[in-house]
């Protein structure tokens, strides 16, 4: 997972004292984020594979118009990594056929300004064995505002030589890792949805069972708090004070959650390139709440 940003990390140590932050800064944020400039120049690249990634799909919008050259990633495939080896090897199979090989470089982009497919999919792939994977700042809708180019032609099929996928210790919890955490040195446990949830002004969990509050202990950092309506990364300054407002220390490790996996990756994202090591819980609040576990609600309720 953490082989790029390692790198990046690494590279930026040699800076001069005084800028050093920034420099780490805009590594790690390089390691992780493309712009379209970049991909603008990159497009032709023969180790490249650029994907759109929608929440369901996206194959209407995929053929309305993409990124020449891209392909449709399916979602579906890629999400269901956490659930085993057989996903794993399904989701092999669909990869390589896509061109991916163990040399690409991959890029992600999101289809629509609700980013949290992406940069799911963008973790999953690093769950699974792939490093070299970004994503393209703004999405599709900033790939046009930038002057790139629509195409409704489907590449070629070019299928790639990808090794076996195996699952990356380290980088996906369960209810009992994040229990085992509550109030541990060093660890933060993050609540990535929008704050009438947190805060218990609205209801949670599997629709059969909804409540009120957060898993206890938790830290509210909305996800949608780390970038623009249109889906561009905000500043890391921007970034690092909502972690700061959240009271997530630097250097703390996140343990981030959402309603069921999905939107707890874009703020896991953020964290990355401020150089935090991340966890996602996958089940999140409704397989908290599945569990009956406890549950922290606002003072007013208690």
């Amino acid at each position: 997972m953490h082989l790029v940003l390692a790198a990046a990390l690494t590279a930026s140590m040699a800076a001069p004292p005084p800028v050093t932050a920034q420099v780490a800064d805009a590594a790690r944020r390089d390691a992780l984020v493309v712009t379209p400039a970049w991909l603008a120049d990159h497009l032709h690249d023969a180790n490249l594979v650029v994907m759109q990634v929608g929440a369901m799909g996206n194959k209407e919008t995929y053929d309305a118009g993409h990124v020449p050259g891209a392909r449709m990633l399916d979602y579906g495939v890629v999400s269901a990594f956490p659930k085993g080896d057989a996903q794993l090897a399904a989701g092999h199979d669909v990869l390589e056929s896509l061109g991916v090989s163990d040399n690409s470089r991959i890029v992600l982009y999101s289809a629509d300004t609700y980013w949290p497919p992406a940069t799911r999919s963008l973790l999953m792939l690093n769950y699974a064995g792939l490093s070299r994977v970004q994503l393209l700042d703004g999405g599709l809708k900033g790939w046009t505002e930038s002057g790139g180019t629509l195409s409704k032609d489907a590449p070629m099929a070019r299928k790639g030589t990808l090794s076996p996928l195996k699952a990356q210790p380290g980088m996906i919890a369960d209810a009992e890792f994040v229990k085992a955490h509550h109030g541990t040195a060093g660890f933060a446990i993050v609540d990535a949805r929008n704050r009438d949830f947190y805060d218990g002004a609205k209801e949670g969990g599997p629709r059969d069972h909804r409540v009120k509050g957060h898993i206890p202990g938790a830290l509210s950092a909305p996800f949608d708090e780390f970038a623009t309506a249109d889906a561009r990364l905000k500043p890391a300054s921007d970034m690092a004070a909502v972690f700061d407002k959240a009271g997530v220390k630097p250097g703390d490790t996140i343990i981030g959650y959402c309603h069921v996996g999905e939107q707890a990756t874009a703020m896991l994202f953020a964290a990355r390139t401020l150089g935090h090591r991340v966890i996602l819980y996958n089940g999140s609040f409704a397989d908290w709440v599945q569990h009956d576990l406890p549950l922290e609600l606002p003072k007013q309720e208690k």
